[in-house]
């Protein structure tokens, strides 16, 4: 078990904790907030940042969408240098903070900031950020990853950087309440995805990493079992707390890492515009059906410990299908639909994400790098309805 671990990020958990704000950012900084969509002016969380910001020079930067865009970004890498901004405060979820990664490097970079993304360019400096979580999903706000879409040439890829890994990250369940119950049932699946990712490859025996695992993966299982007594405070905070640790880089420390799901379903998403975690739950079931050989070991070990199935030859078999009886109690499809592909065809539907893969050299994926063209396309045949 050999591993380097640290994360820098300091967590400021718990209701009220966006007003400790101004005791995270260097006075007389100059503050770029970043958001979405404008939901935070909505639920309270603009006029609590508004305080806490009292005395500092601040602007603003809106409209980062859902699968952040280049595009869109790049408006802000253009108002950072314009402005002179030394410090970005992301406001949202994974989608805000990814994008705000982006921005951070990227500003400090004089080519175009895609070149992060297609590693012709390394980061070697960024400008500091820090998070205000609203949204629990993909552990963005204590990682130093980032995925972003180039909407032009439907590209979604990601970047890893020390650089940009937040300074601090502040998480308020109350942030939570005035969420849609779909961005909730999304933040389940793609932290239970995440998990899934770190823990679903070979049997090796590291009892901290497995363990910690399991036990978020019970977390999630219950906390979808308790979905429709959802508002409630502890509710939340074990969801936002369990979503941030499923990402964090604890469990996956040391252990060989799939993300395979993650690259197929980016393309579901960069192509159809599903969002994220449906596209991973669209996904995730056939690959690992398809894949049975090689995560079989693994498969068993969690059917026995996590949905605690009974012992027989096919226990793998049918803790993949517990794994998709999950998604459709939370009422996720697991299978890309018609309408979900804007009519085109099944075959044509497998060849544009063929074709995507193929582009981005995606020809041996997963920790046994068995995901090949032809694993591919047979993981999209069973994923894609007719």
């Amino acid at each position: 078990m050999q591993f380097h671990y640290a994360n820098s990020t300091e967590i400021l958990f718990g209701q009220g904790q966006i007003a400790h704000l101004g005791q995270m950012i260097k006075p007389n900084s100059k503050v770029l907030v970043m958001y979405g969509g404008g939901s935070i002016k909505r639920n309270g969380v603009y006029d609590q940042l508004k305080q806490a910001l009292n005395g500092y020079q601040w602007q603003e930067f809106a409209g980062v969408e859902p699968n952040p865009t280049k595009e869109t970004l790049d408006k802000a890498v253009a108002q950072v240098k314009t402005a002179g901004i030394d410090f970005i405060l992301a406001v949202g979820g994974g989608s805000v903070i990814d994008g705000a990664k982006y921005v951070a490097a990227a500003a400090c970079y004089n080519g175009d900031g895609w070149d992060i993304l297609t590693r012709k360019y390394k980061i070697n400096a960024a400008i500091p950020l820090g998070a205000v979580l609203t949204l629990p999903a993909t552990g963005s706000e204590s990682n130093s990853g980032a995925v972003i879409t180039k909407a032009e040439t439907h590209d979604k890829l990601s970047f890893l950087s020390p650089f940009v890994q937040p300074v601090f990250a502040v998480m308020d369940p109350d942030t939570m309440k005035t969420l849609p119950e779909r961005q909730l049932i999304n933040g389940i699946v793609d932290a239970w995805v995440h998990i899934c990712e770190q823990y679903l490859t070979k049997p090796i025996g590291y009892m901290v990493q497995d363990g910690y695992a399991e036990a978020l993966l019970k977390n999630l299982l219950a906390l979808g079992a308790q979905f429709a007594e959802r508002d409630n405070d502890l509710w939340r905070s074990n969801l936002m707390w369990t979503a941030n640790q499923a990402l964090n880089g604890l469990i996956g420390a040391g252990v060989e890492q799939d993300w395979s799901t993650h690259a197929m379903g980016h393309e579901l998403t960069a192509l159809y515009g599903v969002d994220h975690a449906r596209s991973l739950a669209i996904i995730q079931p056939s690959l690992l059906r398809n894949q049975l050989m090689f995560k079989q070991g693994k498969l068993e070990q969690m059917g026995r410990n996590v949905f605690h199935l009974a012992e027989g030859d096919d226990l793998a078999l049918r803790t993949i299908d517990a794994i998709e009886a999950f998604y459709h109690r939370l009422g996720v499809a697991t299978v890309l639909t018609a309408d979900d592909r804007q009519g085109q065809t099944k075959t044509d539907a497998i060849d544009a994400v063929m074709a995507q893969l193929k582009k981005h050299g995606l020809n041996a994926m997963g920790e046994n790098h068995a995901i090949t063209p032809d694993a591919s396309r047979a993981i999209l045949t069973a994923a894609i309805a007719s």
